[in-house]
């Protein structure tokens, strides 16, 4: 069985090549402005933080759930620097999930 820093050492790698990939196809994009910090944005985020934390508290909770919420909430950030950090912390949560698929399909074989 893969141990956990292999693993993410391996989606990090992953990542790193998607992301070589999106700019050989649409370029470096790096100009584009963030969209962000919207009222209905700020909106959507209240809505998928209740969401979570109603889905745990009834034993439901799930990672669509954690990182729906993550995203919303950097969604609905203006601040650069909040930005950034929210956008991190979805980031973590997605690779978070990365590493429980390939954990459950190694664990399945």
């Amino acid at each position: 069985m893969m141990d956990h820093v292999t693993r993410q050492m391996i989606i990090v790698n992953q990542i790193l090549e998607e992301r070589d990939a999106q700019d050989a196809l649409f370029g470096r994009q790096d100009d584009l402005p963030n969209g962000t910090g919207a009222e209905e944005m700020k909106q959507l985020a209240d809505r998928y933080r209740y969401a979570c934390d109603a889905a745990f508290a009834a034993g439901e909770g799930t990672l669509r759930h954690v990182f729906l919420e993550e995203v919303f909430e950097a969604m609905a950030e203006s601040d650069p620097v909040k930005l950034r950090a929210e956008l991190l912390q979805a980031v973590a949560v997605g690779v978070k999930w990365l590493e429980a698929i390939d954990k459950q399909q190694e664990e399945s074989q």
